[in-house]
């Protein structure tokens, strides 16, 4: 797929007008199938309905109009509630968490169902009218037209919207509990790894192409990253017989004179900006390709909580938790796969290698410091990692691993003494003892 369609569908995702605006449609679009069928059946057939009564066009107005006001106040209710809770959390947590939330499901298809029954009942109401407006509407009935079954329908989705009211009143509350969303980010992590690398680890290293690169292709903008079309970069380097060096990777931020990539060879007139149209750019970087955005979303709540300022080590821990789950997920795949499941190099395209290493790094080595100086948090650092050799990695994973852990000791050093650095070591020796 074409990286603008791709980057069009994460904005859409993460919006609030999207599925809202569906399902508003998907009302209209009911409200004229039941007011057709109520015109086939015309008044009367409710009295068939034992559970069913007949109602006067009065009544039916003031039914249709209660329900559609309340709706539409629940509405402006959901919204401001929701846009607090955005903001409690964007600003306890991080605001790179903002979008977590733009992407729950629950807020949104809360706030398109109250919208979806308000517009459907004002449709609906327009169609009710008195016997004395019959001529105008085509109705045989003397008495007025009530759509009946479209007040039933109404009074199904009044139904539904309390269900969905209550439902919300839960949900809110619970997704910004602080091991809701760590575990929400880890999950998704977790997931992003299994479909980018569904191959276990081979032990292959992964080799960056050495050597001078032609000219470069400069992004000609600025913004970050986010999305890399490998399959077009792929097409082009098939049609033109070269190859290209990425010189980013999605959730890199760039400007108009950087490169975006280098090509060994030459490319044909228009073949530039061919290669330009592969990555798309914003203003803010997404989880889609970039599997570092959800690791470094655990690090900035991990660095937050061991603050001075917040001082939350259990919070931490819980990140920490995650980042064993997530690291030793990467510690057992082989990781020599693009964003689009092709092997580096392959179709000609090198990009950036992404190795164990380099997770690890952006993982356990951002917190390092701040976990050193927490002793609650400095021993939950190490059994983190040792939680991850215990997966079964390679012995050269397992090494980087316990190099991590010396480096925390070294840290550590500086700034606890007595027994809380006493059991910092003990932790260490146990897990990576000195040779």
């Amino acid at each position: 797929m074409k990286a603008w369609l791709r980057q069009i569908a994460l904005r859409l995702n993460a919006s609030y007008w999207f599925l809202p605006t569906v399902l508003t449609l998907a009302a209209i679009l009911l409200s004229f199938a039941t007011y057709a069928v109520d015109r086939q059946l015309n008044n009367g057939w409710a009295e068939g309905v034992s559970w069913l009564h007949d109602s006067t066009p009065d009544g039916a107005r003031a039914l249709l109009s209660t329900i559609a006001g309340s709706m539409i106040s629940v509405a402006g209710t959901v919204f401001a509630i929701t846009i607090a809770a955005v903001v409690y959390a964007s600003g306890n947590y991080g605001p790179r968490l903002l979008t977590n939330f733009m992407t729950d499901r629950g807020n949104q298809l809360s706030l398109g169902v109250f919208i979806a029954t308000f517009v459907y009942c004002l449709l609906v109401l327009r169609t009710v009218h008195q016997p004395e407006e019959a001529g105008r509407f085509g109705m045989r009935s003397v008495g007025g037209f009530v759509p009946e079954l479209s007040l039933v329908t109404a009074f199904l989705l009044t139904l539904l919207s309390v269900a969905v009211l209550v439902y919300f009143l839960h949900h809110v509350p619970d997704s910004i509990r602080i091991n809701r969303v760590v575990a929400s980010i880890g999950r998704r992590a977790l997931h992003d790894i299994e479909a980018r690398y569904p191959d276990p680890d081979r032990g292959t290293p992964l080799i960056e192409p050495n050597g001078a690169w032609g000219a470069p292709i400069r992004a000609g903008r600025a913004g970050y990253i986010e999305i890399i079309d490998f399959e077009t970069l792929g097409d082009v380097c098939e049609r033109q017989g070269v190859q290209v060096r990425l010189a980013v990777r999605s959730g890199d931020f760039i400007h108009s004179e950087m490169p975006l990539l280098h090509v060994d060879g030459t490319i044909g007139e228009g073949v530039e900006q061919q290669l330009r149209r592969a990555f798309a750019l914003g203003e803010s970087r997404t989880s889609s390709q970039d599997i570092e955005f959800s690791i470094d979303e655990l690090v900035e709540i991990a660095l937050r909580a061991l603050s001075p300022g917040i001082n939350d080590p259990f919070t931490a821990i819980t990140c920490l938790h995650w980042l064993s789950a997530v690291t030793a997920q990467l510690a057992r795949r082989d990781l020599g796969t693009d964003a689009d499941g092709n092997r580096y190099g392959t179709r000609g395209v090198h990009a950036l290698v992404d190795d164990f290493d380099h997770f690890l790094r952006r993982a356990f080595g951002e917190v390092r410091a701040s976990a050193a100086a927490n002793p609650l948090a400095a021993v939950s650092f190490v059994d983190a990692l040792e939680a991850v050799a215990a997966g079964g990695p390679s012995a050269a994973r397992v090494d980087q691993l316990r190099c991590e852990a010396r480096l925390l000791l070294a840290q550590a050093e500086t700034v606890l003494e007595g027994p809380a650095l006493a059991r910092v070591r003990d932790a260490v020796e146990r897990f990576a003892p000195a040779a």
